[in-house]
């Protein structure tokens, strides 16, 4: 904004103006920014397939094109590279044919090259109608790399331009390496942009390829860009190398930059992409700036990436990390009690999240407190302190400690007598061997009764929780769904180390999680199944009572 109001002063500061004019002019464009929606263009399926490990098939590609247009409201995303795979013209087309039917077929994008008509031949028969041609930003790797002039390589894109338009094929350009070039070599990239200014091409996009930019150089240079081209569509493409991508995509927005480019989770090469979690804060909470994002399906979404892609999203990520909204300090959680305190504009029901109060060392009686409201147990003043102090002296020992384990504590703490479970895993066997699916025999039991059985699987853990099943299913007793399995190994390469193995549950409606410790990984899973039934059957005790 302020760089479209500096221009106007340029444009209208004449012998005889009066200042009245300027500021009507300044009022009418900062007006018409007001009304401008940033738009978010998503390269996940792109570009967040070039992190190091990932890969995503056909259908995790549409599954996840779904979710970024449905659901998250992104205006555009960008799906493959031209000529990759076999398997990438499978993705692209499933999703081409998609977005055809939904009517968005415009908001698909492919990254193409500067190859003649191959490109296009290949993006035209898997049906996409848009192209993100890379080009080159910088006249270092126009000569390095290409081993061409300026004009030449100009010459190649004008040709592949006018090939685009007869066949009815939009061009959006990349100017790679374009950081490095308005560094080095902004000559070279004024050329570039005055002459592809004048063509059909409807977006140029400034990528920081190399992750180079702090925000001072993001912002002077958007800048330049913004006030030399006021007509001509900008985006901004931030890697993250120096841990700088959000605060770049921040002051470039402030320059009047019309669109960003991000990736679910800052997927992306070496650090990745600016993360979309992040671009959602600067845009709806420091910014202000319209744009079609739907932040409640940000976690869901952010969750479904994960889950593809392998790669897990840290505990402490802005906005959708598992520890995020969670807090650790009796402190934060008494000055919460006292008037929310401790809240920030990022609450977590705008994200699909809710607020949790963690358990260890630094936990306070309002801590605990909290936590008891949530599993809807009643304590006195004075047991409360007793079940405060047993979680502190768990947490000096590093042990980690869940809302699902005071249940457990307070059974252990104040002897109350309902330190018996419900449902007690008398003996279990697994067996393995080559050739054969692993088998499990359970002996459990549940209430008063005694229960066996034995069932295959495709793994011991597995073989064990058909068995589970199997006998709930003939009690007609609800399963809980798991929805995440994580297994944590001490790093030394100890084989005789304990294994935590935590286990994320979903019953009726509410997230829980249990953990287990044990020397072996099933058998620490076995407890923290177990752990999660008796929480069930504590709670059908309390609905009956």
């Amino acid at each position: 904004m302020t760089s479209i109001i500096c221009l106007a002063e340029k444009l209208i500061l004449k012998p005889g103006k009066r200042r009245v004019d300027i500021l009507y002019l300044k009022r009418s464009l900062m007006k018409t920014q007001e009304n401008l929606i940033v738009e978010v263009m998503d390269t996940t399926l792109r570009d967040g397939e070039q992190t190091t490990g990932v890969s995503f098939n056909d259908a995790e590609k549409l599954a996840m094109a779904q979710l970024l247009l449905s659901e998250l409201k992104v205006n555009r995303i960008e799906i493959a590279s031209a000529r990759v795979s076999e398997g990438e013209f499978k993705a692209v087309k499933r999703i081409t044919d998609w977005a055809k039917k939904q009517g968005c077929l415009e908001k698909i994008e492919v990254l193409s090259f500067v190859d003649g008509t191959l490109s296009l031949d290949w993006v035209e028969s898997a049906g996409a109608k848009v192209i993100n041609l890379l080009t080159k930003g910088s006249l270092r790797h126009v000569e390095g790399q290409l081993r061409k002039t300026p004009q030449q390589h100009l010459d190649d894109i004008l040709n592949l331009l006018e090939q685009a338009d007869k066949r009815g094929i939009q061009v959006n350009i990349y100017l790679e390496d374009w950081s490095n070039g308005m560094i080095d070599s902004p000559d070279y990239v004024f050329f570039m942009v005055d002459n592809l200014s004048k063509t059909s091409v409807k977006r140029i996009m400034l990528p920081d390829t190399l992750g180079i930019l702090n925000p001072d150089q993001s912002g002077l240079f958007c800048r330049q860009m913004v006030e030399k081209y006021p007509d001509v569509h900008f985006d901004f493409h931030a890697h993250n190398d120096y841990d700088m991508g959000a605060a770049n995509v921040f002051a470039a927005l402030k320059t009047g930059i019309r669109g960003v480019h991000t990736t679910v989770n800052g997927l992306g090469e070496r650090a990745g992409n600016v993360p979309l979690s992040s671009v959602v804060g600067v845009l709806n909470d420091h910014l202000k700036l319209k744009n079609t994002l739907v932040e409640s399906k940000l976690s869901h979404v952010s969750k479904m990436v994960e889950l593809f892609s392998g790669i897990r999203i840290p505990v402490n990520k802005p906005l959708t990390g598992e520890y995020v909204f969670t807090q650790c300090c009796g402190v934060h959680a008494d000055g919460d009690n006292k008037g929310d305190l401790y809240f920030n504009q990022l609450l977590p029901e705008r994200f699909g999240r809710t607020r949790r109060y963690a358990l260890g060392k630094t936990s306070g009686k309002a801590s605990i407190t909290k936590n008891l409201e949530e599993l809807g147990i009643e304590l006195s003043p004075e047991d409360v302190l007793k079940v405060t102090q047993r979680v502190i002296e768990l947490g000096d020992k590093k042990e980690t400690v869940t809302t699902e384990d005071l249940p457990y504590i307070i059974s252990d703490v104040l002897k109350n007598g309902n330190k018996e479970q419900s449902v007690k895993l008398i003996n279990y066997h697994l067996s393995i061997a080559r050739g054969l699916k692993p088998v499990a025999s359970v002996k459990v039991s549940i209430g008063d009764d005694i229960h066996t059985e034995t069932s295959v699987g495709d793994g011991q853990y597995d073989a064990f929780m058909k068995a589970m099943w199997s006998i709930y299913d003939k009690l007609g007793k609800e399963r809980p769904l798991l929805t995440d399995y994580l297994v944590t190994i001490p790093p030394g390469g100890k084989t005789d180390a304990l294994v935590e193995t935590s286990i994320t549950w979903e019953y009726k409606g509410q997230e829980y999680k249990t953990r287990g410790l044990d020397a072996d990984q099933t058998s620490a899973a076995i407890k923290a199944t177990i752990k999660m039934l008796n929480i069930m059957a504590h709670d059908e005790k309390r609905v009956i009572s």
